[in-house]
C-alpha cells in the first residue's frame, strides 16, 4: 500500500486511540429540554440538541403538535416522547441520520405501499445503503437557513473542503480564474482544487448539462434554493456509481418532494458600498392519499459591487499598502511607444501632456521618459448584478398498490451585468490625422491609449437559461425488489453581450490611416477625426459611437438526455444480514454546440458557428453490500465487518470504453465506532469543444531567460487524440457517535488525477523557453530568412479575426506556441478531513458546539510527463493547507443563536511573499414565535461581523485581494423571513 495511505489510516485510528479516554466517559443518556408546542420547532430543536439530521417532508409535520420534552435519556427515547401521538414513526437510515415517516395503521395491508416520501441516499444505488464506507456531508433544510447565505451555491463555498479559485463569479470578475470557460458568470463547486469540471453535480440524482462555453461544469446557482430540501456532499471519487467527473467528489441537490400547505420566503442583505441582494420564493403543495403535487417559484436580484467601492481594488496602485503599482502604460493621456525588438514588446518614450485646451498641440506637450499610468481594470464591478427567476415543480401519482408515477422539472432564468475591463490597445497615427503632433518630427506614431475616460469600463451582460425535467416510475416487484426507471432531459443556454468595443478598421478609418469607407454612414471629413493626442473625453459622441461599434456575441448551449432503469433488492442472507443488490443500464447523449458573431477587427460582422458537437454514451453498473457480521453474530470486538463492492462500464462514442470499480470496508469494533476505508477509480470524459473545437491563432510575447521577449503565434484549440482523465482515489477514516450527541469524524484523502486534459503552454507561458518539458510545444520560426517560414505566419496574421495582426510585421515573429489541449498533467491531492459537534443542556438553555476543517498534506501538481512534480499547497492559484469553520450555536424556547469562527490559512504568492490568513466571525439570531405567530420564522445574520478585510495580495490585476481565497464584500447583514401557511 502507497505509504501516505498507511500513514493517513494509521493517523486515523491513533486519533481514535488518542480520543477514547474521553470519550468512553461520554454517558449514553443526555439531557433534553424541549418547550411543548409545534412539533417542526420541537423537532429542529431536537436536532440540534442531540446532533443528529431529522429527515422529513414538511407536510407530514405541518399543523401537528408535541408535548415536548425534559429530562435526561436516550437520543431514541426523547424522539419516541415527541412523537407520542402524533401518528408519526422514524428509522435511522444511517448513524446520525433519522427519517420520519406516517405509522402504518392495522387497517392497511401488510405489504401495501406507505405513502411516503422516499430516501434519495447519495453515494449508493441501494435504498437501504446503512453507513456507507466513504464520507458524506449532509446540508438539510435547517442547516441551510441557519447559514445566513443566499442561496446554496454559497453554502457550499462556505464548506472547508471547496476552493473558490474557478467557475465563480468572484473568481472571473477578480482576474484569477485561470480555467477561463465561465462566461455566463455561473457557480459552480471545485472540490479539493481539482476543478470544476472534476466535480459531479446532481439534482435529485440526476445531472446537470454543462454551462459555460465547453460546458464543462455544473451550474449550481441554476438550482432554486428555496426547494431544496437537502444537499449531500459525497468527498470521494464516484465514477463507478455515478460515471464521468466524480473524480474529487459529488455534490446531489434533493429538492423538496411532499408538501402540505404554502411557505413564504423573503431574504434582503446589504453589504457597504453595494451588493444588495434581494431574495422572495413561494412554494405551495399538496397531497392526496395516492400523490402529491408541489409547485414552487423564486426570485432573486442582486446589485452589482464596483472596484472602487474598496480602497485596494480602486486604481492598481498598491504602493500604499506595501505592494506594487500595477498600473500601465495604456492611458488617457497616451504614450508614444516604441517596439524593443531586444524585450520582444513596446516600451513608452514620450508621454503626452495636453495643455490647458485639453490636446496636446505642439512639440513642447510631450516628456520624454515620463510615461503616464493607468489601470487596465479601473471602473470594472468585482460582483456582477443578477436577476434571476426559478421554478421547481413535482406531480407523484401511485397507480395501484405497485406503481407509482412521477414528472419534476427545473427552469431557471437569469440575467446578469458587468462593467469589465476598459478597451485599451495599441495603435499607429500618421500625418493624415488633423490632430497628430510630434515631439521629434517623425510622420507617424505609435500610441498606448486607454479609452476609459471616452467609453467608461466596457459593458458585459448576458442571460442563462436551465432547464431540467425527468418523468419515472417506481415499480414494485415483489419480494423486496423494486424496478425504476426514468427519463431525464437537462439543458444550459447561455448567451453573453459584449457591446461598446473598439473596432479596429473603424479606428484606422476615424484615424485617417485609410481612405473613407463609403459603405459606412461615418465620414472623417464630416463628422470629425479620432482625435488621440487629447486627455480622454474630449472626442465627439459621433466618433466615439462610430469607433466603438465593435461587439462579442455569443450563444452557448449544452444538452443532456438519458433514459435509465436500476433493479434494486435483496440477494441473500449472510451471517451479518441481508445483502442487497442493484444492476443497472443507462444510455446518455451529449451535446453542444457554440455561435459567436464578432465585430472587432473587420468590415463587417463576422460569424463562427461551431456545429453541434455529440456523443453517445451506453453504460452498465451495479453494486452489492455484504454484511458479514451484523446484531445477529456480533461479538466483542467485531460489532460489524461489511464489504461493498461497485462497478460501472462505458462505452463512449467518440473515444472507446471506460470501467471503473469501487470497493468499500466498513468495521466497527464497539457499537459507538465505526471505522471505514475505501477505494476505486474514477474519470472524466474530455468536454466535447476540447475534442473538436477548431484551431485558432493570436499573438503573444515568451520570455527568454535574459528577460528578453520573442514574438509568438499561440495555437488554441480541440485535439480529436484526447482520451479520457484517470483517476484513483484512496479513503480511510472513523466515526464515533455516543447517544449523548457527542461526535467525531476524522478521515484521510488520497487522489491521484492522471492524463489531465490541459494547456501546458497556456499555464507555463512565463517559462515555455526556459522548462525543457515545454520544448514539444515550442517550434522556433525565423520568417525573415526562410520564405517557407514567413508564409506560414502570414497565413495566420492575416487569417480575419487574428488579433494585434497589423501591429507587427511577419518578420518579427519567432516562435508557434502549440497551447491546444493535450493528455498530458497530473496532480496528486493528499489529506485530512474532520468533523466534530458536542450538544448538551443547561435548564431550559440547549448549546452546539461543531467543528470541521479541510488539512491538505500536498497538491503534487506535473504539467507534462517530463516535468518535475511541484507542491502547490499554500500557493496563490491553489488551495491553502487549512480551512476550518468551528461555531457554537444556543437555543431557548422561540429563541436561538450562533456564532461561527472561519479561518483561511495565510499562504504565498508565486514570489514567496506571505500573505496572511483570514479569520472572520459570522453571527446568527433567529426567533421562532409558538404561539401568537405560529409558522413563522426570522433570521437576522450578519457575515463577517467584524467588517475584517481580505489580506492583502500584491496581484498584477492591481485588485489587491484574493477572491479564490476571500471576498471584498466586507460585513454582510441579512434578514430572513419564512411563512408557513
Amino acid at each position: 500500500m502507497n505509504p501516505h495511505r498507511c500513514l493517513g489510516l494509521g493517523a486515523a485510528v491513533a486519533a481514535v486511540v488518542a480520543l477514547a479516554p474521553s470519550i468512553a466517559a461520554a454517558q449514553e443518556a443526555r439531557a433534553f429540554a424541549i418547550a411543548a408546542g409545534p412539533l417542526e420547532a420541537a423537532l429542529a430543536a431536537f436536532a440540534l440538541q442531540s446532533d443528529h439530521q431529522i429527515l422529513f417532508a414538511t407536510d407530514l409535520v405541518a399543523g401537528r403538535t408535541t408535548a415536548g420534552v425534559s429530562g435526561r435519556m436516550t437520543t431514541a427515547a426523547a424522539l419516541d416522547r415527541l412523537l407520542s401521538g402524533s401518528g408519526l414513526t422514524w428509522t435511522r437510515t444511517q448513524p446520525g441520520v433519522i427519517v420520519l415517516r406516517r405509522a402504518t395503521t392495522r387497517a392497511e395491508a401488510p405489504d401495501a405501499p406507505a405513502a411516503v416520501e422516499d430516501v434519495v441516499v447519495t453515494g449508493s444505488l441501494l435504498r437501504q445503503s446503512g453507513e456507507l464506507a466513504s464520507p458524506v456531508h449532509i446540508l438539510d433544510r435547517r442547516a441551510l437557513d441557519r447559514s445566513g447565505r443566499a442561496t446554496v451555491a454559497e453554502v457550499i463555498a462556505d464548506l472547508p473542503q471547496n476552493y473558490a479559485g474557478s467557475a465563480t463569479p468572484a473568481s472571473l470578475l477578480g482576474g484569477v480564474d485561470n480555467a477561463g470557460s465561465n462566461t455566463a458568470v455561473a457557480s459552480g463547486v471545485n472540490l479539493r482544487g481539482l476543478g470544476p469540471d472534476a466535480t459531479l453535480v446532481l439534482v435529485n440524482g440526476r445531472r446537470l448539462a454543462g454551462s459555460g462555453y465547453r460546458g464543462d461544469f455544473a451550474d449550481l446557482s441554476a438550482v432554486p434554493s428555496a426547494a431544496v430540501e437537502r444537499v449531500d456532499v459525497l468527498l470521494d471519487g464516484a465514477s463507478a456509481l455515478y460515471g464521468s467527473d466524480a473524480v474529487a467528489g459529488v455534490v446531489n441537490v434533493i429538492l423538496r418532494r411532499n408538501v402540505e400547505g404554502q411557505e413564504t420566503r423573503l431574504r434582503a442583505s446589504a453589504a457597504k458600498g453595494g451588493g444588495e441582494d434581494l431574495t422572495a420564493s413561494h412554494l405551495i403543495g399538496r397531497t392526496w392519499s395516492s400523490g402529491s403535487a408541489l409547485l414552487a417559484y423564486e426570485y432573486q436580484q442582486l446589485q452589482p459591487l464596483s472596484s472602487f467601492d474598496r480602497p485596494y481594488s480602486r486604481d492598481g496602485d498598491l504602493r500604499p499598502f506595501g505592494g506594487t503599482d500595477w498600473r500601465s502604460i495604456f492611458a488617457a493621456p497616451a504614450n508614444i511607444v516604441a517596439y524593443d525588438a531586444a524585450l520582444g514588446a513596446y516600451v513608452p518614450t514620450y508621454g503626452l501632456r495636453p495643455n490647458a485646451s485639453g490636446r496636446v498641440q505642439t512639440p513642447a506637450d510631450f516628456a520624454a521618459g515620463a510615461p503616464n499610468l493607468d489601470s487596465v481594470s479601473q471602473g470594472v464591478d468585482l460582483a456582477p448584478g443578477q436577476e434571476r427567476h426559478g421554478l421547481y415543480g413535482r406531480l407523484v401519482q401511485d397507480v395501484g398498490a405497485r406503481l407509482s408515477l412521477s414528472a419534476d422539472v427545473r427552469f431557471s432564468a437569469r440575467r446578469f451585468d458587468f462593467a469589465t475591463t476598459p478597451v485599451a490597445t495599441i495603435f499607429q497615427v500618421t500625418a493624415a490625422n488633423p490632430y497628430f503632433v510630434s515631439p521629434n518630427g517623425q510622420s507617424s506614431h505609435t500610441l498606448a491609449y486607454s479609452f476609459y475616460d471616452d467609453l467608461g469600463a466596457s459593458p458585459y451582460t448576458g442571460d442563462s437559461r436551465s432547464l431540467g425535467t425527468t418523468l419515472g416510475l417506481d415499480y414494485d416487484l415483489g419480494g423486496g425488489w423494486s424496478a425504476q426507471a426514468y427519463a431525464a432531459l437537462a439543458e444550459e443556454r447561455g448567451a453573453t453581450h459584449y457591446p461598446r468595443q473598439l473596432n479596429t478598421t473603424r479606428l484606422d478609418e476615424a484615424l485617417g490611416n485609410v481612405p473613407d469607407d463609403p459603405d459606412t454612414s461615418y465620414s472623417p471629413a464630416r463628422d470629425g477625426y479620432f482625435d488621440p493626442f487629447a486627455a480622454g473625453g474630449v472626442n465627439s459622441r459621433a466618433v466615439l459611437d462610430f469607433i466603438a461599434s465593435g461587439f462579442v456575441d455569443n450563444l452557448d448551449r449544452g444538452r443532456a438526455t438519458s433514459a435509465n432503469l436500476l433493479l434494486e433488492g435483496p440477494l441473500l442472507t449472510l451471517p451479518g444480514g441481508q445483502a442487497r443488490l442493484a444492476l443497472g443500464v443507462q444510455a446518455r447523449r451529449e451535446s453542444f454546440a457554440t455561435r459567436t458573431r464578432s465585430f472587432t477587427s473587420t468590415a463587417v460582422p463576422r460569424d463562427r458557428i461551431v456545429p453541434e458537437q455529440a456523443r453517445d454514451v451506453v453504460a452498465v453498473f451495479g453494486e452489492a453490500r455484504l454484511p458479514l457480521v451484523g446484531d445477529a453474530n456480533a461479538r466483542p470486538g467485531l460489532q460489524r465487518l461489511e464489504v461493498s463492492v461497485a462497478g460501472r462500464l462505458e462505452k463512449y462514442s467518440d473515444f472507446g470504453s471506460t470501467a471503473n470499480p469501487k470497493v468499500g470496508l466498513i468495521y466497527a469494533p464497539t457499537p459507538d465506532l465505526t471505522l471505514r476505508a475505501s477505494y476505486g477509480t474514477s474519470f472524466r470524459a474530455p468536454a466535447l469543444p476540447q475534442i473538436f473545437d477548431d484551431s485558432l491563432a493570436g499573438a503573444t510575447l515568451a520570455p527568454t531567460a535574459s528577460g528578453a521577449r520573442l514574438l509568438a503565434i499561440y495555437l488554441t484549440g480541440g485535439n480529436r487524440d484526447l482520451e479520457p482523465e484517470t483517476a484513483t482515489t484512496f479513503t480511510a477514516g472513523f466515526t464515533y457517535r455516543r447517544d449523548s450527541g457527542l461526535r467525531v469524524s476524522a478521515g484521510y484523502f488520497d487522489t491521484e488525477f492522471s492524463d489531465r486534459i490541459a494547456q501546458p503552454v497556456r499555464e507555463g507561458l512565463s517559462r515555455v523557453l526556459t522548462d525543457p518539458s515545454l520544448a514539444p510545444f515550442v517550434t522556433a520560426v525565423d520568417p525573415a530568412a526562410n520564405p517557407a517560414d514567413r508564409a506560414r505566419i502570414q497565413a495566420y496574421i492575416t487569417t480575419p479575426g487574428f488579433a494585434l495582426g497589423g501591429l507587427f510585421p511577419a518578420e518579427a515573429y519567432r516562435l508557434i506556441l502549440d497551447a491546444r489541449w493535450v493528455n498530458a498533467a497530473s496532480v496528486q491531492v493528499r489529506g485530512f478531513d474532520a468533523e466534530a459537534a458536542y450538544p448538551w443542556s443547561w435548564r431550559d438553555h440547549g448549546f452546539r458546539l461543531t467543528a470541521s476543517a479541510s488539512y491538505m498534506l500536498d497538491y503534487l501538481n506535473q504539467t507534462t510527463p517530463t516535468a518535475p512534480r511541484e507542491n502547490l499547497v499554500g500557493i496563490a492559484g491553489y488551495p491553502t493547507d487549512l480551512r476550518a469553520r468551528v461555531g457554537v450555536d444556543w437555543s431557548r424556547g422561540d429563541l436561538g443563536a450562533g456564532l461561527t469562527l472561519n479561518h483561511v490559512a495565510d499562504y504565498r504568492d508565486a514570489s514567496g511573499r506571505r500573505i496572511d490568513a483570514w479569520n472572520t466571525v459570522d453571527a446568527r439570531l433567529a426567533w421562532t414565535p409558538s404561539r401568537w405567530a405560529e409558522g413563522l420564522s426570522a433570521v437576522l445574520s450578519v457575515r463577517n461581523l467584524l467588517d475584517a478585510d481580505p489580506p492583502f495580495y500584491d496581484v498584477s490585476t492591481g485588485f489587491g485581494y484574493d477572491p479564490a481565497q476571500a471576498d471584498i464584500f466586507g460585513r454582510v447583514v441579512a434578514l430572513q423571513l419564512i411563512k408557513r401557511w
